[in-house]
C-alpha cells in the first residue's frame, strides 16, 4: 500500500506572508446554533503559504495557472539535500539524480523557521548554472522548503518561467523523504484564474 506524506503547510488566520503581501485572513462567517451552519471564509493571497507559481507571476506570458494540464503537475519525485548552501550550485551528482519530466524538491530545512524574517529574506539562491541545467533536463516542477529560489530581480524565477518549469514555495516535510527511493508528487493548485495558486502537495511513497 501507498504511503501519503503531506509537504503543505497548514493555512490558518493571520499565516505569516511574505513581507509587503496581502494579509490572510481565515473566519468563521456561519455558527451553527444562530445560522442554522457553519461555513468559513478566507481571504488570501496566491502566493501565500505552500503555492505554486505559474509564469504569468513575473513574466508578460498571458497562460494562467489553470491551463497547466495535471499532467504537468504530477510526477516522479526527487529530493536533493541542500542544507547548508547558501548557493544552491549544479554538482555532478545531481545529474544523475535528477530524471527528465521529474519534479524536484530541494530540502533546506528551512521550514523550521517559517514565518521569520530571515525566512523569507534571507533564502538560499539556485545558481544560474542549476537553473540553466533543470531547463534543459525538462523537470515539471521545482520545489523548495524556503520562500524563494532566489531574490531581487529574480532572475531564476524567470528562467524557470522561460523553460516551462513551475515553481512549487513554502513546502514542508521534505525531510521524510530523505530515506526514500522512489515517491510521486501530487501538486495540485486551485482551478483558478490567476497567475499563481495555493496548492495541496503531496508525495505518494511506493513500497
Amino acid at each position: 500500500m501507498p504511503k501519503f506524506i503531506d509537504l503543505t503547510r497548514i493555512i490558518e488566520d493571520g499565516m505569516a506572508v511574505y513581507p509587503g503581501d496581502d494579509e490572510t485572513i481565515l473566519r468563521q462567517s456561519r455558527q451553527l446554533d444562530k445560522d442554522g451552519y457553519n461555513n468559513h471564509r478566507l481571504e488570501i493571497s496566491m502566493h501565500s503559504g505552500t503555492h505554486i507559481d505559474g509564469p504569468m507571476h513575473m513574466t508578460n506570458c498571458e497562460k494562467l495557472i489553470l491551463d497547466f494540464p495535471l499532467e504537468t503537475l504530477i510526477g516522479e519525485g526527487v529530493v536533493l539535500d541542500v542544507r547548508d548552501q547558501e548557493v544552491i550550485e549544479l554538482k555532478e551528482e545531481y545529474k544523475s539524480a535528477i530524471k527528465e519530466g521529474s519534479i524536484l524538491l530541494l530540502y533546506t530545512g528551512r521550514d523550521k523557521i517559517f514565518g521569520t524574517k530571515e525566512y523569507f529574506l534571507n533564502n538560499p539562491v539556485v545558481s544560474k548554472e542549476f537553473a540553466e541545467f533543470l531547463v534543459e533536463r525538462r523537470i515539471k516542477i521545482l520545489g523548495l522548503d524556503s520562500s524563494s529560489p532566489d531574490r531581487y530581480p529574480f532572475e531564476i524565477h524567470k528562467i524557470l518561467f522561460a523553460g516551462g518549469v513551475l515553481i512549487a514555495e513554502n513546502l514542508t516535510n521534505l525531510d521524510k523523504l530523505l530515506c526514500v527511493d522512489t515517491f510521486e508528487v501530487i501538486a495540485l493548485p486551485l482551478r483558478i484564474k490567476a497567475d499563481s495558486s495555493i496548492a495541496r502537495v503531496i508525495a505518494r511513497v511506493m513500497g
